[in-house]
């Protein structure tokens, strides 16, 4: 049996999860702090008794590609962007910790400040509880301060501050939330240096016009594959044509 089909199969294995990858990251280009996706894959020679003409697709590496994303004026208290590098730190639900760059912060009906998606934000004393009647701002040092809505006039009140981190990014890895976490499992240091604009949120480092653009070849390159498929089988049919009239 011609070994084309096995060089064949494995691009075309491997160039249905880029696209699957690619999708996906066309399905976040509006999401908040998203951070795109990268799938490398490397050739590996087929090591056999003929010419090393051919070769197998492997995956090399996964990693993600962490530019900044545009920065959109919302004009609300609680969304937050991180200038530049770094993370906002959020409680998992198993206790853990976990970094994001979606600033579109809420606050719980018992007062804890959340995400967007409900988890609980990590302040560098612990969770950040804001009071009741109460408007809330954030510096860009992260600091939350809260001033009352019934009182006139309010007094501004510090309650807590963000745990903004900036860890190495060869160190971080992505998991099936979209958040990042440690790869050796430890926390993350609070980073003094990493500044946060109120009132703002950055966007996805998507372009969505590439990622259609990366569609398309890979689709056309999908069809290559399988033509080289195809060729496989003909090549075989016409070899057992000739070695039935022998």
């Amino acid at each position: 049996m011609d070994r084309l089909i096995y060089t064949a199969a494995s691009g075309a294995k491997h160039l249905m999860e880029k696209q699957a990858t690619t999708s996906n990251n066309l399905a976040n280009a509006s999401t908040t702090g998203f951070r795109a996706q990268i799938d490398s894959f490397r050739a590996v020679p087929v090591q056999s008794e003929g010419l090393p003409t051919r070769a197998f697709v492997v995956d090399n590496t996964v990693g993600s590609d962490f530019s900044a994303g545009a920065l959109q004026v919302t004009g609300r208290d609680l969304d937050v962007a991180v200038k530049g590098r770094g993370w906002i730190a959020v409680q998992t639900a198993d206790g853990g910790e976990a970094y994001t760059r979606n600033g579109a912060l809420q606050v719980s009906p018992n007062g804890l400040l959340q995400t967007s998606n409900g988890q609980t934000i990590v302040g560098e004393g612990g969770p950040i509880t804001v009071p009741p009647d109460t408007r809330v701002s954030v510096g860009s040092d992260g600091s939350i301060s809260t001033l009352s809505t019934t009182e006139t006039p309010g007094a501004s009140t510090v309650v807590g501050r963000l745990k903004l981190v900036n860890p190495n990014e060869a160190d971080l890895m992505r998991g099936d939330d979209g958040m990042f976490r440690m790869k050796d499992g430890s926390r993350a240091q609070a980073d003094p240096a990493v500044s946060v604009a109120g009132g703002a949120l950055e966007g996805s480092n998507v372009s969505a016009v590439d990622a259609m653009v990366d569609m398309i070849s890979l689709a056309r390159s999908f069809e290559t594959q399988m033509s080289l498929l195809k060729n496989a089988e003909n090549n075989a049919a016409k070899a057992a044509q000739i070695l039935s009239l022998s």
